[in-house]
């Protein structure tokens, strides 16, 4: 399996999180940790690019197959990525479909299955919690 540079590492997810530049950051990263863990029921993983030092913190490993391609490709169900100006999460749902949870959730942006957050307090945890159970349970090829 080649293809993908961000791949499941062996680092420590605490020394990852300890080396995060902000307090807060840290904190939302535990609170995350602890949310997807739970719904998923997978421990945290960090995944990345060694060459150039980044990383996010995954659950719930799957191998998938991209349409048109016989290569396959490992990556997580979900994650995110706790960056200096805003947390990036990734979940498997189509979140440009959830208009009306995302007004509900609070002030974040959203992709198609990414979240962009600038700090978990900005969002309601109750409905990120709802999003989060929402990609549980969504079933990955």
């Amino acid at each position: 399996m080649s293809g993908l540079t961000t791949k499941e590492t062996d680092r420590s997810v605490q020394a990852y999180i300890d080396s995060l530049d902000s307090e807060e950051r840290r904190t939302e990263s535990e609170l995350l940790i602890e949310l997807l863990a739970s719904a998923t029921g997978y421990p945290a993983k960090i995944w990345g690019n060694e060459k150039v030092a980044d990383f996010l913190i995954g659950f719930q490993p799957y191998t998938y197959t991209r349409k048109g391609n016989k290569e396959e490709f490992r990556w997580f169900k979900m994650g995110f990525a706790p960056r200096k100006t805003k947390i990036t999460i990734y979940l498997p749902l189509d979140l440009q479909a959830q208009a009306e949870t995302l007004k509900e959730l609070g002030k974040c942006k959203a992709g198609r299955g990414c979240l962009y957050i600038k700090k978990l307090s900005d969002v309601d945890l109750e409905v990120l919690k709802k999003l989060i159970h929402q990609g549980s349970k969504v079933k990955l090829a």
